[in-house]
């Protein structure tokens, strides 16, 4: 009797997880249906007549945030009125009676902006609004003109219809998306160098290509919430920072990983390992503190940590560096393991230097 219970709260549980986790999806999914079902209302209140055309663009202007809707919005628009123009004007300049004259029309009107949207992705749109400005007079018995306004009017209520409902059924900003992007990386990238070092100090070999693809795919998300955002900015639907300064430090950390997968490994002597390993492994932890700190930092957009801990590891570990030069153990070594030796401290200089950015840039993100 008492084990169904259980089961019931166990299984309320388990929902509760899979619906944070899948937050984003789940509103997503909501705001596009309401989103299609309010423009059919609207479609139909307003007799157009091809109420699906609004409805389809209702679905394709809602999107994950805010920033996203705006810019589909606008290019949908501006593709549509350049496709209505083009397509209405051939409808009507060029008589197309016969079955033979409609297919010569079709393929004037689809080449050019087919060849058009191939260079600019966001004009897909273009070549079907000809062909459906072209073909629909003929199967509703209707003008190419009245085809064309039919044509602007769904997409401008279905492109009203899907941004009014972005921006008010649970709206996800795209600078909130930056910042939880951005956090996830900068944590990325901790555990990234701290499985570096340790490989360098004596641990287990990492997986050096496996460390940068995980790492660029996380870029590449935050470089596309970054540019949502600015499209936030732009139509002052939000007063945050301008997200360049952060996306360029974290493009720079993550040179700086790619420069240290390149040097790490290498079999230096003895006295050198000996004195370059004890403030190397001083570095990974303090490093890691500081950017998990500096994620925190941003989802609750306060201030960054101290820099105390990260300017101490990395002055004792450029001290022993300059030691091991003015003592001169590294000569006598192969030229491959010199290189990777001023190689790791270059891409440790470089560390040093763009955490300092990262505190800079997490502080200008930190609420006044």
């Amino acid at each position: 009797m008492s084990s169904t219970p259980k089961r019931s709260s166990s299984s309320i549980a388990r929902l509760r997880a899979l619906s944070h986790r899948y937050r984003l999806q789940l509103i997503l999914a909501l705001r596009v249906t309401i989103s299609a079902l309010s423009a059919l209302a609207l479609a139909e209140l307003m007799h157009l007549k091809l109420p699906l055309w609004a409805v389809l663009t209702s679905l394709i202007v809602t999107q994950m945030s805010l920033g996203r809707s705006i810019k589909v919005a606008s290019d949908y628009l501006m593709g549509t009125l350049a496709g209505v123009a083009y397509g209405g004007a051939l409808a009507i300049l060029i008589p197309h009676d016969s079955q033979w004259a409609l297919f010569a029309v079709l393929a004037l009107a689809i080449a050019p902006l087919a060849f058009i949207a191939a260079f600019k992705t966001n004009f897909n749109v273009l070549p079907i609004t000809a062909i459906i400005v072209l073909l629909v007079p003929s199967m509703q018995h209707v003008s190419p003109m009245t085809s064309a306004l039919d044509r602007v009017l769904e997409v401008v209520v279905g492109g009203m219809v899907g941004f009014v409902v972005s921006f008010l059924v649970f709206p996800s900003r795209a600078h909130a998306l930056t910042t939880d992007a951005a956090a996830d990386t900068l944590e990325l990238i901790a555990a990234a160098l701290t499985r570096l070092l340790e490989h360098h100090c004596g641990g287990e070999p990492a997986d050096i290509r496996q460390i940068n693809a995980e790492i660029a795919t996380f870029l590449l998300r935050l470089n596309a919430t970054g540019a949502e955002a600015e499209h936030e900015r732009a139509a002052r639907l939000t007063s945050g920072p301008d997200t360049g300064p952060l996306l360029r430090t974290l493009l720079r950390l993550r040179h700086d990983i790619v420069i240290l997968g390149r040097a790490v490994g290498c079999d230096l002597p003895e006295p050198v390992q000996a004195r370059l390993t004890p403030p190397m492994q001083k570095i990974a932890p303090a490093v890691d503190r500081f950017l998990r700190s500096s994620g925190a930092a941003l989802r609750g957009r306060t201030h960054p940590p101290p820099l105390t801990e990260i300017e101490q590891a990395f002055a004792a570990h450029s001290a022993a560096f300059d030691a091991v030069r003015r003592d001169g153990l590294i000569r006598g070594t192969s030229s491959e393991t010199a290189e990777r030796f001023f190689a790791l401290g270059f891409a440790l200089d470089q560390m040093h230097e763009h955490l300092g950015e990262v505190h800079r840039v997490v502080g200008e993100w930190a609420r006044e």
